[in-house]
């Protein structure tokens, strides 16, 4: 067994099995090694019922001084025990269709009883615990169980198993890390370090196994964007093009606005026009804050190259968002005549299209009948054959994966490549980040928009909140409440959007729309919600986070967060930026539901600021060392255990270790040196980089 070994061959996984662990990514020994615990279960000194905290798994011990209770619902048998002090807190614990641990439990005897305490009605409840005598307990203290993310049909049991039997059997003795690299940074070995994050000894160890792996992780990613960088350093510009500006179709058309470009705007296009010209082709990463026009700055370079006599791609992150597009560029080039007296051409591409209609698109696509070409991720089918495709540009580029980038520019012959990103991070780790890409950061807003007013209250402020979205309704204007949860959970006390909507359909009057979305609905349902709300057919939209990307509705004016505080504020910066899109002012309202300190501090950072950049940067301050159990919060990039906000220190030193390794180590070609290196970096740009989120 090697780590390309299909995960078929292992034993104990059928048909059905393999079927399972394929949802979580898992097809070979390789991704069941580099599956990581998204946590540890850590059986810790048990407590008192006066110590118990809802929310968090707890072992509770006491002396038995009464029998459970056993009670009969129907067809549910239900045994109840309640402990504590008298006069002091107690808790309830409920056991279902278990009625034998009515008779196992003896009446004098000392247990332990593990398991999640929850509140519900006030009242403290643990169900379903483990229960344990307190001899037995107290040998598991501080064991660390790993806990996977897990899908329906794989149990947490069958991965350990699995793990278990891959580490008895595979030689994981083999380095391929350099050792003056390791030495250098004081890493573990490979071997240790895999073995130690499935099932550490200790925590220290496990912090030890983590380093290791995260800086492996960050290491080999740098070294495949050097790669990257290398081929695009080295690769011609087919579509060069003049950096004339006066009395061109783009000058025509930007001194046709209704706006003049902002410094920044002005800085990013002679940057764009500059490589164009030049001799290499154009890899290049607009960042912008929400609302900071970056839309225009495509629209120009666009219409650079289908003046030119060449074709231009622009994919968008969801069907909705590539509509708007669609639409827009229609609009905006309406009066737009290009050099040879034809008006560009412009075509939409989305998977919901017919097949006729798909059909006819590809022929105008393949025909050259079109100049622009606009949609999602079906740009980059294998039918989409472009006659000659000279820019590709990729909104939202934090949406999808490097392989997908370079996939769309392998659809013509090296095109130019640009890539558009609304996610404000600072400069020195967009650098790394997209090291294969040069940077241009347009860091003004246009003059015409008015900032957003933002207020951060408590609970009580709710029902003012809500008429003041009524008031905004009835001035013609809409409004997003986003909550963090989809349905009611019994492990969380926090708003869904599910009751939050029925909730709010009874505070406002009938008249008003209010329709919910969230991430479980399918596609064809969220893009319907979402192009009814982007035409004021539904006024107010309950929704999940979903609507962080993917469309603009410069109608809404109102954003209310419900339970702020349990997002990082570089997402409720996102969230905000989908208001304040028009002319009308626009509000923000974060509602804290918590009474920490902390939290007010974090939140008053959005209220005193509407600039990205600066949120960015202080939401990395403010995070502190984070989950070391290897939960990942920044959302900005999946890597499998590293996170680029905790982990940055580790970032830093991968970098500057990969920019030292030189090539003949990491990098083979023309038959060169095979080394383990070499061939660690070629299968993770074969696996990993292909689904890589940036």
């Amino acid at each position: 067994m090697n780590m390309d070994s299909l995960i078929r061959d292992m034993k104990g996984v059928g048909e059905k099995t393999e079927k399972l662990l394929a949802k979580l990514g898992i097809e070979t020994v390789g991704d069941l090694i580099e599956y990581y615990p998204r946590n540890y279960d850590v059986c810790e000194p048990p407590v008192k019922a006066d110590m118990l905290v809802p929310g968090k798994k707890q072992a509770l011990t006491s002396v038995l001084y009464q029998k459970p209770e056993l009670l009969s619902l129907k067809k549910l048998q239900i045994v109840t025990l309640k402990l504590g002090s008298p006069g002091g807190l107690s808790v309830t614990l409920k056991w279902f269709n278990m009625p034998y641990i009515r008779s196992s439990l003896n009446v004098g005897e000392k247990y332990v009883f593990r398991g999640l305490v929850a509140e519900k009605k006030g009242q403290l409840v643990m169900e379903q615990p483990e229960i344990m005598t307190f001899e037995d307990y107290t040998q598991k203290l501080d064991h660390m169980q790993p806990i996977y993310p897990l899908t329906a049909g794989v149990t947490n049991h069958l991965l350990i198993k699995l793990v278990s039997q891959a580490l008895a059997q595979l030689d994981l003795s083999k380095e391929f890390l350099p050792d003056q690299v390791r030495r250098k940074y004081h890493l573990a070995e490979y071997n240790f370090a895999v073995s130690q994050i499935h099932f550490p000894e200790n925590k220290e160890n496990m912090l030890r196994a983590r380093q290791r792996l995260v800086f492996d992780e960050f290491y080999l990613f740098a070294l495949a964007v050097r790669c990257l960088k290398e081929k695009h350093e080295v690769t011609a510009n087919l579509y060069k093009m003049s950096d004339d500006s006066e009395g061109t179709v783009c000058e025509s058309f930007r001194k046709s606005l209704a706006y003049p470009l902002t410094n920044a705007q002005m800085r990013t296009w002679q940057e764009i026009r500059k490589d164009m010209a030049s001799d290499k082709v154009m890899n290049r990463l607009i960042q912008g804050d929400v609302g900071s026009g970056k839309t225009v700055i495509a629209q120009l370079a666009l219409l650079k190259i289908c003046d030119a006599g060449y074709q231009g791609c622009l994919m968008a992150p969801t069907e909705v968002l590539a509509k708007q597009h669609f639409e827009s560029f229609m609009r905006d080039f309406e009066h737009v005549v290009l050099s040879d007296g034809r008006k560009p051409a412009v075509t939409l591409l989305t998977g919901s299209m017919t097949a006729k209609e798909k059909r006819e698109a590809y022929a105008r696509i393949k025909n050259h009948e079109t100049d622009i070409i606009i949609g999602t991720h079906a740009v980059i089918q294998e039918k989409v054959d472009y006659g000659s495709l000279g820019l590709v540009i990729t909104d939202e580029q934090h949406r999808f994966g490097v392989r997908q980038r370079e996939f769309l520019s392998e659809k013509g012959e090296s095109p130019h490549v640009m890539v558009m990103s609304a996610t404000p991070i600072p400069r020195t780790l967009a650098v790394i980040l997209y090291g294969d890409l040069d940077i241009s950061v347009i860091d003004e807003l246009p003059a015409k928009r008015l900032p957003i007013k933002n207020c951060a209250v408590g609970t009580s402020y709710r029902r003012t909140a809500w008429h003041f979205i009524e008031q905004q309704v009835r001035m013609g204007h809409q409004a997003y409440i986003i909550c963090p949860m989809v349905e009611e959970s019994e492990l969380m006390e926090a708003q869904n959007v599910v009751d939050y909507t029925a909730q709010l359909r009874q505070a406002m009057p009938e008249d008003i729309v209010i329709e919910y979305l969230h991430g479980r609905q399918k596609a064809k349902e969220k893009n319907e919600i979402m192009e009814r709300f982007a035409g004021n057919e539904i006024q107010v939209l309950v929704s999940t986070t979903v609507v962080e990307v993917g469309v603009n509705v410069p109608n809404a004016t109102v954003m209310m967060i419900e339970d702020a505080q349990r997002f990082g504020l570089a997402q409720l910066h996102q969230l905000r930026g989908r208001v304040g899109r028009g002319d009308a002012q626009s509000y923000c309202i974060f509602i804290n539901t918590s009474d920490q300190p902390e939290a007010s501090d974090r939140l008053e950072v959005l209220v005193k600021s509407n600039d990205g950049f600066y949120i960015a940067g202080e939401d990395l301050k403010m995070r502190g060392p984070g989950d070391l159990f290897g939960l990942r919060q920044s959302g900005l990039m999946e890597f499998k255990i590293g996170d680029l906000f905790n982990d940055m220190d580790i970032l830093k030193e991968a970098k500057d270790a990969a920019d030292q390794t030189t090539e003949p180590e990491f990098y083979y070609k023309n038959g060169g040196q095979n080394t383990p290196l070499a061939q660690k970096l070629d299968s993770y740009m074969r696996r990993t980089l292909e689904s890589l989120i940036l």
